[in-house]
């Protein structure tokens, strides 16, 4: 019999990708990692779980839609988060140097490896890469280590909402974040505003 005492257990392996199709499985994990999340209190606008069918019609048209860019977590290999980029539509000239971070979530059984961190930057990645100079984003404010992240990140909140949300006959305030990601447009801000 051989002494397993120097035995560690594998750590799990946290990813984060952009995702432009579903293999199999993933529709599964996307559920249920929903699921958790709006069970937990972060479900991006559910307050209450929705029919499987429904959600599943919901994750199959985010892919469809070529406005929207999905990017999921990972914790071996197991979908366990999601946020999206939201491209502003054609006829908006004036905004379409700015995209929206929308449905950013980590399932409760998944949080601890730094994967909401990795979603965030990824999605900053491709906005930078896709020719995007902000990124703009909204929380309700029960969320609050998602607005400390937010504010690690160089996030900046800019305004609140007293009615935005209304979870439990509660109503709970919103506050809007955003990141100037392009250096030129930073400057440019800081120049005006000097």
């Amino acid at each position: 019999m051989s002494d397993n005492t120097n035995v560690k257990p594998l750590e799990p392996v946290p990813t984060v990708e952009h995702i432009t199709e579903l293999h199999p499985g993933d529709l599964n994990d996307l559920c249920d990692a929903t699921d958790a999340a709006i069970e937990g209190g972060g479900g991006f606008g559910w307050v209450r779980v929705p029919e499987r069918d429904v959600l599943e019609r919901y994750w199959r048209g985010v892919l469809a839609m070529p406005s929207r860019a999905l990017f999921v977590a990972r914790l071996d290999n197991m979908i366990c988060g999601t946020c999206q980029l939201l491209k502003p539509p054609g006829n908006n000239e004036a905004q379409s140097f700015s995209v929206q971070l929308t449905t950013n979530f980590v399932t409760p059984w998944a949080r601890g490896h730094g994967l909401a961190r990795m979603l965030i930057e990824e999605a900053e990645k491709y906005a930078s890469k896709d020719g995007f100079a902000v990124i703009n984003l909204d929380v309700r404010e029960t969320l609050t280590e998602a607005m400390r992240l937010y504010e690690h990140l160089g996030f900046h909140r800019i305004g609140e909402h007293p009615a935005y949300a209304l979870v439990d006959n509660k109503v709970l305030k919103g506050y809007y974040y955003t990141k100037i990601i392009d250096a030129d447009i930073r400057e440019s801000c800081e120049t005006r505003d000097a």
